[in-house]
């Protein structure tokens, strides 16, 4: 049993955590903030997600804001270190650096960061489809953002089927997460202006045979990126090839336009129906209609849900971590706790 710290519990945090506490292999010792900005009043609430989770604070600061905000705080972070084998920082860009330096290290305790984080905390950016046994037995990983998840799951599906090269893809991001009401509203389209956008070097870091450039605009709307992405395939196959390779790839989703889900709010709305927590979609949605393959370039549209996408990946990289499961009875396991299609 792997005891688990969750360390910054905002939007990926919060979820992390909820996931940890679904595995028969994993032990959610507690989780840790600084202040109640991360919705942690609410997912300790009677009935909600995280009721009854020790409530630790990430510093003395944070636990003294805690304390007068309300909150019952166990103990300051780096008290409990020694009885924890790995914590999972979702902590905000910068702080994530600072605390393997000044907490993580100097406890040898395992860490896992997310996509923020610069690239250099750890020796393995990890995407669980992609590169799992390269975590094996690491101290720091990196689990890599919402985006180039979604792209390290797509390519990799036709990269090891029919090996891929040149790779465009064009993103167009959402403006901010529902509850981020402070970048809106707004009433613009926003050119990201570094070509490459980050998110191709981002994939080549977690499969570098790839030849992939990237752009990106921002748009105001909250729930979901849609991707466009053209790739050459070395090989000659079909349209009906390439969706077999999607359906055969685990958290990947064919999604029918013509069946009414012809955008992303339709898509959310789904998730809605269905009653998925929060209305996540850990899977990366591709629209089945766009799946076309012309003179050896396949091109498709797929949607991601930025706020739930990289949740089964860090579950993965746990595991991968302290060498518990291969690759495929992990990534089944989590599927099966975190009920992906």
């Amino acid at each position: 049993m792997v005891n688990v710290v969750v360390n910054g519990v905002g939007t990926i945090g919060k979820r992390v955590a909820e996931a940890v506490k679904k595995q028969d292999d994993m032990h959610l010792y507690g989780i840790s903030d600084v202040a109640q900005a991360g919705g942690i009043r609410t997912v300790l609430m009677e009935n909600a997600p995280l009721h009854g989770t020790d409530l630790y604070a990430s510093d003395s600061k944070g636990k003294q804001n805690l304390e007068e905000q309300g909150f019952h705080v166990n103990d300051i972070l780096e008290n409990i270190l020694h009885e924890v084998d790995i914590v999972v920082d979702c902590t905000p860009p910068g702080i994530d650096k600072r605390n393997k330096e000044k907490l993580y290290e100097p406890n040898n305790v395992k860490a896992i960061f997310q996509g923020g984080a610069p690239d250099s905390v750890g020796p393995v950016a990890f995407n669980a489809l992609a590169n799992y046994e390269e975590a094996k037995g690491e101290d720091y990983v990196k689990v890599v953002s919402c985006n180039t998840t979604s792209l390290s799951r797509t390519l990799d599906a036709l990269d090891k089927r029919f090996s891929v090269d040149n790779i465009v893809a064009n993103l167009v991001r959402r403006g901010g997460d529902i509850p981020q009401d402070s970048r809106g509203p707004i009433n613009s389209t926003i050119p990201v202006t570094d070509v490459p956008s980050h998110h191709g070097p981002d994939v080549k870091a977690v499969m570098p045979q790839l030849d992939i450039k990237t752009l990106a605009v921002k748009v105001p709307v909250t729930f979901g990126h849609v991707h466009m992405v053209n790739a050459d395939i070395e090989e000659d196959v079909s349209e009906e090839d390439i969706k077999q390779a999607f359906r055969d790839q685990p958290r990947v989703k064919l999604i029918k336009a013509g069946h009414g889900y012809d955008s992303t709010g339709k898509i959310h709305e789904m998730m809605r129906d269905l009653e998925r927590p929060r209305s996540d979609m850990p899977e990366v949605g591709i629209w089945e209609e766009t799946v076309t393959v012309e003179d050896g370039t396949v091109y498709w549209i797929h949607m991601v849900h930025q706020e739930s996408i990289v949740v089964p990946s860090n579950i993965d990289a746990i595991r991968a971590m302290f060498e518990t499961e291969d690759s495929e009875t992990s990534i089944e396991k989590t599927n099966q706790t975190l009920e992906i299609s």
